[in-house]
């Protein structure tokens, strides 16, 4: 009986196996035997080791000055300034009748299932590098510049924009989960605390809603951490074309799309996306330890 009810686990488990095996392993797998060869996608690979990886962190300047640069200042600003603006709406919200924050909700969390409609058309209006930009426009009639400013083509400018359109559109599915965590907390708890001695808001939180969601916090900072990583094609739609001006909105995912689509260096571009794999792969087990539960 016991083994029969096994196997209708299994059996029911099996197209999410089928499936997380052949678009999460397989391609794990294949890109880090890839990234030990030279492939140029017409010819056979060719084995050389870690020569890709050595060339990476030893004669790839691009990466080294500024790559790897960009996306660690792009990762520090975004990833905990999102999560932390993430939690502090979700709990403002949760805070106010059901109705308005259904509503509020829906229009904070609409631009990151629009993100990339909303980065071609809308952000690149506003930051338009010609007099008609709103931006543009508005800085004319005040009579603050005297000549249009490109935005979007200046390495003085560009890792800005991009910084303040991924926290705009950062508000995803993270959000949402903070959002039911915080609906979802016992409120006899926060009578109790008070009773106990929590004497202001600052206290409750720290002392009583952050510990009683943990779980929503742990998803929220490793969907924080991922989607962060993922974001470099900010750089590019704005800037209209890979690599980013001067390089300076250059990620690390750009840089793999740069030698693998437009290069054609597949094995380099697969050992880049390896050293992204284990860089995310760390990022989120520091993210359970700080939230997973503890044994």
């Amino acid at each position: 009986m016991k083994t029969r009810r096994w196997n209708e686990a299994y059996l029911f488990l099996t197209p999410y196996i089928l499936m997380f095996g052949t678009f999460i392993i397989i391609p794990v797998l294949v890109a880090a035997a890839l990234s030990l060869t030279y492939f140029n996608t017409v010819e056979a690979p060719v084995w050389i080791g870690f020569k890709n990886y050595i060339d990476l962190l030893t004669h790839d300047e691009i990466f080294m000055q500024n790559v790897l640069p960009n996306t660690i200042k792009f990762a520090l600003i975004v990833g905990p300034g999102g999560y932390i603006i993430s939690f502090l709406l979700a709990w403002m919200l949760a805070q106010i009748p059901s109705k308005p924050r259904t509503v509020l909700a829906l229009i904070i969390y609409s631009p990151s299932m629009t993100m990339g409609v909303a980065m071609s058309v809308v952000w690149t209006i506003i930051f338009s590098g010609d007099q008609a930009g709103y931006i543009n426009s508005l800085l004319l009639n005040l009579g603050l510049i005297n000549a249009p400013i490109q935005w979007l083509q200046s390495p003085e400018y560009l890792m800005t924009i991009m910084i303040i359109v991924s926290l705009w559109s950062s508000m995803g599915v993270g959000f949402l989960a903070m959002l039911a965590g915080v609906l979802n907390i016992d409120q006899t708890i926060y009578e109790a605390g008070y009773i106990d001695g929590i004497q202001n808001r600052f206290q409750e939180i720290i002392y009583i809603t952050i510990p009683s969601m943990k779980p929503q916090m742990l998803f929220g900072a490793v969907m924080a951490v991922v989607t962060t990583f993922q974001a470099g094609e900010i750089g590019v739609q704005l800037s209209g074309g890979n690599p980013t001006p001067q390089y300076a909105g250059q990620l690390i995912v750009n840089h793999i799309a740069d030698y693998g689509l437009i290069r054609y260096e597949m094995g380099y571009a697969s050992a880049i996306s390896v050293v992204l794999l284990i860089g995310v792969y760390m990022l989120s087990k520091l993210s359970w330890k700080l939230f997973g539960e503890k044994e």
